[in-house]
């Protein structure tokens, strides 16, 4: 158990209290700690017992504070995308294969990203992993100009190329989502926007190559929308209240593709039945039973351990000869998706 303070507080267990529990100096517990020479077997397995028993944990954030270096990679993502999320387990196991801990910051409706990365700074983090950043290139080039910093899952146009990219090549992902929806026999098929989030841009344009080099110029039809899933039912009222309506949709991404699913489903019309519709990331939230959402995957382990080798890569001195790397997509054909009606 963790000793008690003379208040009658249990406080956390220290270094001394291993040595006391172990009967052995309290340097001899650093030297195991921290998995040095110096300590035989035996003794090595009575100090963890020892510290297991009083539930000592070794502080190593704080060690690394008192140090030149923090190997902390600070990581900011979107609260509210659960695409983000699946990015974020894959930069801890790539970060910490590196031997690097995670900081993360939250982008929030109450909490911009400039506020997110202050306090990555705060924490010293040594360099910065942002997930699909909406700030102007030239602030993050401002970063990269203090410390290594890569951008994932957004295409940036930057004079200098300070800011290292690791993205999927999104517009590759719209023109694969194309393909399938033509091949099972779609002509009307309509592109939900992404605005101004990363990735939107290019992603209109795959879907317009692909309705062209189908031959299908007269049928493209994009509609405003967003990354969220109140876009996506924005998008889908309009659909449902226009003349012609198409019989595919290619959402944005996933979240924009669960609001077309949710207000087709209120509103009577079977998916895929009478609409297919494709998504956009191959999220959680898409893997989910009651949605199994054909959508454009992206790789997360590639995405995640590519932008890790990157700040270490530029941490450790190491060459990296481009600043972008792009990563294939593929195609994940679940139920949302099938031949049109007739």
């Amino acid at each position: 158990m963790p000793p008690i303070s003379a208040a009658g507080d249990r406080k956390r267990p220290t270094l001394a209290d291993v040595a006391a529990r172990a009967g052995v100096s309290t340097a001899l517990v650093s030297v195991v700690m921290r998995g040095a020479k110096g300590a035989g077997a035996a003794t090595r397995e009575r100090v963890l017992e020892a510290a297991r028993e009083i539930g000592y944990r070794p502080d190593t954030r704080a060690r690394l504070l008192r140090s030149s270096r923090s190997r902390l990679l600070g990581v900011q993502f979107g609260l509210q995308h659960p695409f983000h999320a699946d990015l974020v387990e894959g930069v801890y196991g790539a970060a910490e294969s590196a031997g690097y801990q995670v900081a993360l910051s939250a982008v929030a409706p109450s909490r911009g990203e400039q506020h997110a990365l202050e306090t990555l700074l705060a924490d010293r983090c040594e360099a910065l992993i942002l997930l699909g950043p909406e700030l102007p290139a030239a602030r993050l080039t401002e970063l990269a100009g203090q410390m290594p910093v890569v951008s994932v899952a957004r295409r940036l146009r930057q004079p200098s190329g300070a800011v290292e990219v690791v993205r999927t090549a999104d517009d590759e992902g719209a023109r694969q989502a194309v393909d399938h929806l033509v091949g099972l026999g779609h002509r009307a098929v309509a592109h939900i926007d992404g605005g101004r989030a990363p990735g939107a841009a290019d992603r209109r344009r795959g879907y317009r190559t692909a309705m062209n080099r189908h031959g299908l110029a007269r049928h493209t039809y994009v509609l405003p929308g967003g990354p969220t899933e109140e876009d996506g039912a924005a998008a889908a009222r309009t659909l449902l209240a226009g003349p012609a309506r198409p019989t595919a949709v290619l959402a944005f991404n996933d979240r924009c593709a669960t609001g077309v699913l949710d207000t087709f489903l209120r509103a009577g019309v079977a998916v895929p039945g009478e609409v297919s519709v494709v998504g956009f990331d191959d999220s959680r939230l898409a893997r989910l039973a009651h949605i199994d959402l054909t959508t454009v995957g992206q790789d997360v382990a590639r995405l995640t351990r590519e932008a890790v080798a990157r700040v270490v890569g530029r941490l450790d001195g190491d060459p990296v000869p481009d600043r972008e790397t792009v990563v294939a997509p593929r195609l994940v054909i679940r139920t949302t998706t099938a031949a049109p009606p007739g």
